[in-house]
């Protein structure tokens, strides 16, 4: 079997290679920089930065890039970017999969758990109806253009991806140096709710989604216990055995990042009903358990 991949670099796309290639998959990624990313993957991985270097067939696509929202204040310049980096690559896939003589036969498509915007104390499955604003947008855009795969006979599977926890990248590669110090944190009231996923589950969910047709459209990738920002910075600041006394306050995080506090400052309560109704077997469904595999 033979799988694209896009963002196979980053957090999540490092982990799920070295699974696939576990596993018997021949890999492909899409990549910027094929000669960085060769330095980077294991040698079985063949890299390629344009789509029409890509041997056929392929009998699967896992499309994982996508600009962080995270690496700096947002603007024009960086909106654009994350649109292009989503929207604009996924549409180029679809089309490159439009072009082979036989369609890979399923699209894994990344999206976010920002798709249903702040919704407060609002428990979310994949039918709730979402909230409009940026985040939404981008997702929707996002969303909509992975789904066009499904016209080709494809099977399409939209993760909507929370906050995934592991020590070397991803969110807690932000958080984790000033919790060290013992000056962390909860944002604002700290009554967000965090949707949150354990990388190792995260890959393993792909994993199935892959090969079980029961995964179709949109997947919630979190874990089954959502919690507060105030929970989840108290139980950080446990399994680091530091203090966790006082909050960063709105005011503060908002001149600090601009727009992008209110990412930080809101949140959704998301269930993955989904995952739990194809009978995905999480490893981590509480963030203590999450957090005593990483810093054990």
């Amino acid at each position: 079997m033979h799988a694209l991949i896009t963002g196979g670099t980053g957090f999540i796309g490092h982990a799920l290679i070295l699974e696939l290639l576990a596993t018997g998959w021949r890999l492909t990624v899409l990549t910027r920089s094929p000669e960085a990313a060769t330095q980077s993957l294991p040698a079985a991985v063949r890299c390629v930065s344009e789509l029409d270097r890509i041997q056929s067939p392929v009998d699967a696509v896992v499309n994982l890039a996508g600009e962080s929202l995270a690496a700096g204040r947002w603007n024009a310049r960086r909106k654009r970017a994350f649109f292009d980096s989503r929207v604009m690559l996924t549409k180029a896939l679809v089309e490159w999969m439009g072009r082979q003589a036989t369609p890979p036969s399923v699209l894994i498509s990344g999206s976010a758990v920002g798709y249903y915007g702040a919704q407060g104390n609002t428990p979310l499955d994949e039918a709730a109806d979402p909230v409009d604003e940026y985040q939404h947008r981008l997702c929707r855009d996002w969303e909509a253009a992975a789904q066009r795969a499904q016209g080709l006979g494809s099977r399409v599977v939209r993760l909507r991806i929370g906050v995934v926890l592991d020590q070397h990248g991803g969110a807690l590669q932000a958080m984790l140096p000033p919790f060290r110090w013992g000056l962390g944190g909860w944002l604002g009231h700290g009554r967000q709710w965090m949707s949150w996923i354990h990388r190792k589950d995260l890959v393993a969910l792909i994993q199935l989604a892959l090969s079980d047709p029961q995964f179709n459209g949109a997947v919630n990738a979190v874990a089954p216990t959502p919690v507060t920002n105030r929970h989840f910075s108290k139980a950080l600041g446990a399994a680091l055995h530091r203090p966790v006394v006082f909050p960063v306050p709105a005011f503060a995080l908002k001149l600090m990042v601009g727009e992008m506090a209110h990412l930080l400052l809101t949140g959704q309560r998301v269930v993955p009903v989904a995952a739990s109704k194809a009978g995905f077997d999480y490893e981590f469904d509480t963030v203590e358990a999450a957090f005593a595999d990483i810093f054990g």
